[in-house]
């Protein structure tokens, strides 16, 4: 019998989880899909106010109810802080569920902002289950207008939207804890890019092909794998003449604001690109592994970039 899956969505408010998951739980026939928010009204409902008055406040405004609040240097750190003791009180009852759902050999995903990495211990589950964490991010112009339809839609608009800026700094919180803990960070696009580069993690459909294209071309290459398809950029070993070993380098771009960032800073930085032109130079061609959301999605990704005459064919 296979692993059960175990998928966490987490984010700050307004960044579309919910949504994704949904999508999710469709795309992979998966029925128990729980929301944390459900988790805390039931936790709160057996711990009294008074002995966890930050779990009874809502995750922005949990720092009013910190004690020693002069031992933070910033309003950011308080926040932060006020988060994450008002997301430990759910995190338990959270891990029993995961725990429950293993024993039963049931598939689960839990969305919600309470998936705080390094809060929630997922290395107890990883022998007995098929875990993937995500954490959902967007920049901060797409998550205001987000927060503000979301706001609208649920009828408490004003409150809400007061308190942006705090949502916002447990959204960096969250980036931060992800990246300390190596959880995946998947930019919150359309709904159809998100689904697309979760698939791609979850389905894995990985090859390592050899590419021989320019420095010039490689804008184009990362269009093909990323923009046109969905694809990640996973991995580049550069093969050297001369060299015993070769030069190995974790790329793990899947989303079309990190191609961006990575092509611009390439172009942007004389030395790193003239470093890198000497690389292509020297190297005889490139192993490049390739990633996407299904087989016929990735055969569809070397096709074209074979049909480029990228790839070598020996």
């Amino acid at each position: 019998m296979r692993k059960p899956y175990v998928i966490l969505i987490g984010s700050a408010s307004g960044i579309g989880k919910s949504t994704i998951a949904a999508e999710l739980a469709k795309s992979l026939n998966i029925k128990h899909l729980i929301e944390s928010d459900f988790i805390r009204a039931v936790v709160r409902g057996i711990i009294g106010k008074e002995y966890a008055p930050a779990l009874h406040s809502s995750s922005y405004d949990a720092y009013k109810n910190l004690r020693n609040k002069n031992k933070y240097s910033n309003y950011e750190e308080l926040v932060a802080a006020g988060f994450d003791e008002h997301a430990a009180s759910v995190i338990p009852a959270l891990e029993k569920i995961i725990q429950r759902a293993i024993t039963d050999y049931d598939d689960i995903i839990i969305e919600g902002v309470h998936l705080v990495p390094g809060l929630i211990n997922i290395e107890q589950f990883e022998d007995y289950a098929n875990v993937y964490f995500f954490i959902l991010s967007s920049d901060e112009e797409s998550h205001k207008e987000r927060f503000v339809k979301r706001a609208v839609q649920i009828h408490r608009g004003g409150k809400q939207l007061d308190f942006f800026r705090e949502n916002r700094i447990i959204h960096d919180h969250l980036i931060y804890q992800a990246r300390a803990n190596n959880v995946n960070i998947i930019n919150s696009q359309s709904i159809e890019s998100t689904l697309e580069q979760i698939l791609g993690i979850i389905n894995k459909s990985c090859a390592t092909i050899k590419l021989i294209n320019g420095i010039d071309e490689l804008e184009d290459v990362i269009d093909i794998i990323i923009n046109k398809n969905g694809g990640c950029l996973e991995e580049i070993t550069y093969i050297m003449k001369g060299f015993k070993e070769p030069l190995t380098r974790h790329i793990g771009v899947c989303d079309s604001d990190s191609a961006a960032r990575f092509i611009g800073k390439i172009n942007e930085d004389e030395d790193k690109k003239e470093y890198l032109t000497e690389l292509y130079k020297i190297s005889q061609y490139r192993e490049t592994t390739v990633c996407a959301s299904n087989p016929e999605k990735l055969d569809k990704i070397i096709k074209e970039l074979d049909d480029k005459g990228y790839v070598l064919n020996e």
